[in-house]
């Protein structure tokens, strides 16, 4: 029955891409509606870290419901709690501090939330070509989280993904790094061999 199940699962498979490669289907649309899509299922990942702008050359702060990017490095505003959403591409932040939700209104404008349930709290993630990250509203495609110069946040239908004022930086807080150092995994092979403990004799 497995087999079964097997072979056909291939059959489709197969007619599937059969019919992608007749129709000239774009990928790339899948994937992006892929990470659009809320996942329930994956355990969600909290990191914390700052977010350095590339044009004001300072952090991100979420001060209550009043949004800037003028917070030195190791700010306690500028301490950022980020929940990934979905498999990594979706996320919420939050201010450590204040526990305010980085959001983006209808109008385009960035406001701190206390609530971070609602779409506007959510941001997709994108990694740049020149290694920035960019934050693109969940809710209102082709909005992006970017300030000015002086740290004033700019208004959604204003940005681009190619503004420098849109891109940032992923540090940690001072004194944080080693805190957070990636999980490593243990590779066991079959040359492995258990360690008996030895008994006095």
């Amino acid at each position: 029955m497995d087999f079964l199940c097997v072979c056909v699962c291939i059959g489709y498979l197969c007619k599937v891409l059969v019919l992608a490669a007749e129709e000239n289907v774009d990928f790339r649309i899948h994937v992006e509606n892929q990470t659009r899509a809320r996942d329930d299922v994956s355990r969600k990942q909290l990191r914390l870290y700052q977010l350095y702008s590339r044009t004001s050359g300072k952090h991100i702060q979420v001060l209550g419901r009043r949004i800037s990017a003028r917070g030195e490095d190791g700010d306690k505003y500028a301490q950022l709690l980020v929940e990934t959403d979905t498999f990594g591409s979706q996320v919420r932040i939050k201010g450590k501090e204040t526990e305010f939700y980085l959001c983006m209104n209808r109008k385009g404008k960035l406001v701190g939330k206390p609530d971070g349930t609602s779409k506007e709290c959510v941001f997709i993630e994108k990694v740049l070509e020149n290694n920035y990250t960019a934050l693109m509203s969940a809710k209102y495609s082709g909005w992006y989280v970017g300030f000015t110069k002086k740290g004033r946040p700019r208004k959604g239908p204003k940005t681009r993904e190619n503004q420098q004022d849109v891109h940032f930086m992923k540090r940690y807080p001072r004194g944080q790094a080693e805190l957070q150092k990636p999980f490593k995994y243990t590779t066991v092979t079959k040359r492995s061999r258990r360690i008996r403990p030895t008994h006095p004799g």
